[in-house]
């Protein structure tokens, strides 16, 4: 009747694999075993990061594999966000995603919201311009009165734009 927990990790039952000549792992213990991986690497230095990210993205699955590293990039850089080690992570995490556009995405807009959160120059139309995700992140993170006001007037959603004008609000509240 029910599987044992051996054979869901191993993909199902052995008749099954041996019936579909497989005996790859289900897509999302890779994705769990990826994840265990870079966060073992995030201990490292960030080259040996970088190569981990880059194992990751040789996955033949390039969705499972994308989704894991901007997990995993996400994870880093919240961590990350006000260490001065973070230039050198994003550079490194940069070289080992190449190309591939969602994670660079999601790389470049932590960039941007590190950028604002350490009070260094930053676009505010690079920051209207960002993803729902970014938006919504920063509208929940940041402190910048600039970028909050930005996302309260021109937040692409209701709930970002709710977001920052709550914290807009909170903050000038005297107490």
């Amino acid at each position: 009747m029910g599987r044992s927990e051996n054979e869901i990790r191993q993909g199902g039952s052995p008749v099954r694999r041996a019936a579909e000549g497989t005996t790859t792992a289900p897509d999302h213990w890779r994705y769990v075993r990826h994840l265990d991986a870079l966060a073992t690497a995030a201990g490292l230095d960030a080259g040996v990061e970088g190569d981990a990210v880059a194992a990751v993205l040789g996955d033949p699955d390039p969705v499972m594999a994308e989704s894991a590293v901007v997990t995993h990039l996400d994870r880093r850089a919240a961590h990350l966000l006000t260490d001065p080690r973070f230039p050198g992570w994003a550079r490194a995490m940069r070289a080992a995603i190449g190309a591939r556009a969602f994670p660079g995405r999601r790389l470049r807009e932590w960039t941007l919201l590190k950028e604002i959160t350490r009070g260094e120059p930053w676009s505010a139309a690079e920051l209207t311009a960002a993803s729902d995700w970014c938006q919504r992140t920063a509208a929940e993170l940041l402190t910048s009165y600039e970028a909050l006001d930005l996302l309260a007037a021109t937040g692409r959603t209701r709930r970002v734009r709710n977001t920052a004008a709550q914290r807009l609000h909170r903050r000038n509240l005297p107490g």
